[in-house]
């Protein structure tokens, strides 16, 4: 692993479907599913000048990441 990745290693839960979706997508395209994970969390919109007490997680914010991310994963 290059060094320069290695500050933080995460563990996610994914349904059955989801891990098929992204082993597929990954096989398609021939990318790790690190890198399309990556490349989805940094397309995620911030605004880091909005208080974190007024930014916390919305249901509506959080599906519209996941769909944005299962739609990435087609």
């Amino acid at each position: 692993m290059n060094k320069k990745w290695a500050v933080k290693r995460i563990t996610i839960n994914l349904a059955t479907s989801e891990m098929e979706k992204l082993q597929e997508y990954c096989q398609k395209t021939g990318r790790p599913a690190t890198d399309v994970i990556r490349e989805l969390i940094r397309s995620l919109e911030t605004n880091s000048s909005i208080d974190l007490a007024e930014n916390a997680i919305q249901p509506e914010k959080l599906t519209t990441h996941y769909g944005k991310l299962l739609n990435c994963l087609k």
